[in-house]
């Protein structure tokens, strides 16, 4: 491993963390309404948190795809925001250490990336590391959003209370894949949580995802969350998508068949089994075309 790498990132802190848990979600990848962006920032404004290390983002980033925003004040241009990867950390409402990974998925390095991010947390005692995640899915807006999961063979153990993708599937990976297998290199177990979002308002946001991977990752690690407020926010969310369906025969002949497949499927504390890996890649394939409705 070279060295040099780990002038790639900068720490602005050295807390003492007690075995903290590290919550990774990085934005410009799959997420269906988009439901993890919102669990991350619904936690980050309810939890105090610190700047703990931030990234190289002219190492990582692709500034042109993802270009800095100007401030402009009568025509003189008075700054510059560029995206930036950091390192965040906090407590729960118990008093347990979070840090959070956060900011724009890597452009550029993601072998040095994840090198970097299974240092630091080796540095820092990670006791587990959990990512988030929402796809588009054959799930109707009627019951409620289940969550399943991904994660390297060493810690397909925690797959056990989360709910796993039936049979063999093959779509394009975000940096979480590559983190779930780079921190099974180095014996940190890492599950990330995939909040199935109903295909037909993937494009739309859908508070109750995002409620579920917050409650999801409580669970998972052992956590004190809230996500009363997205829940709250879920009732008014289905109450839009009723009114959008609009009573369509064709539409609640839709609805009814997604509700008997999910009704039938074999549930888990979190989630449950998808049936057919088959549906979720065309699904997500529409979604990545932007053809979601």
């Amino acid at each position: 491993m070279d060295d040099d790498i780990f002038e790639r990132i900068i720490f602005l802190a050295d807390p003492d963390l007690n075995e903290p848990v590290l919550v990774c979600s990085l934005e410009g990848w799959i997420d269906a309404g988009g439901a993890a962006n919102t669990a991350m920032n619904t936690m980050l404004d309810a939890i105090d948190t610190e700047v703990l290390a931030t990234f190289d983002t002219e190492y990582f980033i692709d500034q042109r795809a993802r270009r800095p925003m100007a401030r402009i004040i009568d025509g003189v241009t008075t700054e510059l925001t560029w995206p930036e990867i950091q390192l965040r950390y906090g407590k729960d409402r118990d008093g347990a250490d979070l840090i959070f990974l956060v900011g724009p998925e890597p452009d550029f390095h993601w072998s040095d990336f994840v090198d970097i991010v299974t240092d630091a947390a080796g540095r820092f005692d990670i006791r587990i590391v959990v990512g988030l995640g929402a796809f588009p899915a054959p799930a109707p807006h009627t019951r409620p959003t289940r969550v399943i999961g991904t994660a390297a063979a060493q810690s397909a153990h925690l797959l056990a209370t989360v709910g796993t993708v039936n049979g063999e599937i093959e779509v394009p990976a975000g940096i979480t894949s590559a983190l779930e297998l780079g921190f099974a290199e180095v014996n940190i177990d890492m599950v990330t949580l995939w909040a199935r979002v109903p295909h037909y308002v993937a494009s739309l946001p859908y508070p109750e995802a995002a409620a579920a991977l917050i409650d999801g990752l409580a669970g998972t690690a052992g956590l004190s969350l809230d996500s009363s407020e997205l829940r709250r926010s879920a009732d008014e969310a289905r109450q839009q998508v009723e009114d959008m369906m609009g009573g369509n025969p064709d539409n609640n002949q839709m609805i009814e068949q997604l509700e008997h497949a999910v009704d039938s499927e074999a549930s888990t504390p979190l989630g449950g089994e998808i049936p057919s890996g088959d549906e979720l890649a065309a699904e997500l394939e529409k979604f990545l075309r932007g053809e979601a409705s």
